[in-house]
């Protein structure tokens, strides 16, 4: 048995279709699992109470943990510490691997321009100190022989149906209203961004990949390097429409952030938008051999997708 908790996430999907190469006995975990393969298991259920995540994950070799809270900073201090340590007990009393897909938000803001899986820590925003957290909390299990798990590290992302990509949000529903398009600080500075559909495929090869774990993989990532113009200019030729855009510095998401809460939430995370950012995953691309998708042939797709609905 192989459990996806948090399934019904940007990742759940991409994740459950991938993990059918690998097994038929899957567990999709949320509190209102929907199937993805027909064989799918449905198993509803509150990540925040133990008992519940126990019996989530009773019976399962292989845990992943793709879980996306709200984004607010109050019920990611609540929630996430107490989550975590949930799941990490019930894999020791199972005997299951784990596998956490996280992001960048613990890494060292002046190392953005080239982010490895050795980029040092060193959060400057109050959520990028929760997920530092999370990972030690991992680690520290690991290290002590108590636990076998691995970290799988997405860039930003977008992907097609995604509903919680900022590019997505900004940029192609601006867009698809007829409004400018939006970024955060500064237009010419590159930024990457993980295809959601990879990231699934690679999450499921390394959840089935005995040498891969007790270790951070980055997860397949285009090494273009695109800035924030280039990246709308990549929606608008696809959507047929003129690339007309606006940047947002951050003391205007900070003022905005008043009277609109998750402005507010972004306006710490805006950092990553005011230099390079980079996400190098050299490291999987030198292990496996993975297709990875082009920036251009992926927007297309989530462009194709937005235009069905």
């Amino acid at each position: 048995m192989q459990t996806i908790l948090g399934a019904g996430g940007g990742i759940g999907a991409p994740l459950a279709k991938a993990l059918k190469s690998y097994t038929d006995e899957i567990r999709l975990v949320s509190r209102h699992p929907e199937k993805v393969n027909e064989t799918d298991q449905l198993f509803a259920a509150d990540l925040t109470i133990a008992g519940q995540v126990d019996k989530a994950v009773e019976g399962s070799q292989i845990v992943y943990l793709i879980v996306g809270l709200p984004y607010n900073i109050k019920v990611w201090r609540k929630q996430w510490p107490a989550l975590m340590r949930n799941v990490i007990d019930a894999c020791k009393a199972h005997g299951a691997k784990l596998v956490f897909f996280d992001n960048i938000y613990m890494y060292n803001p002046a190392y953005l321009g080239r982010m490895t899986e050795d980029t040092p820590f060193g959060p400057v925003s109050k959520k990028g100190r929760v997920r530092e957290q999370l990972v030690h909390m991992i680690m520290d299990e690991v290290e002590a022989g108590n636990l076998t798990a691995l970290i799988a590290r997405a860039a930003d992302f977008y992907g097609p149906g995604v509903q919680n990509s900022v590019i997505q949000e900004t940029v192609l529903k601006n867009m698809l209203k007829g409004k400018k398009a939006q970024w955060f600080a500064r237009l010419d500075k590159k930024h990457s961004f993980t295809y959601t559909p990879d990231a699934g495929k690679a999450t499921a090869l390394l959840g089935n990949t005995s040498d891969a774990y007790n270790q951070t993989w980055h997860l397949p990532t285009s090494r273009e390097q695109l800035d924030g113009k280039q990246w709308i200019n990549l929606f608008a030729r696809e959507l047929g429409v003129e690339p007309r855009y606006q940047a947002l510095p951050t003391w205007l998401l900070s003022l905005v952030g008043l009277f609109v809460p998750i402005m507010r939430e972004l306006a710490e995370m805006a950092y990553q938008y005011d230099r390079d950012y980079f996400f190098d995953s050299s490291k999987f691309e030198e292990r496996f051999d993975f297709k990875i998708t082009p920036y251009g042939e992926g927007v297309k797709e989530v462009v194709r997708v937005a235009k069905a609905v």
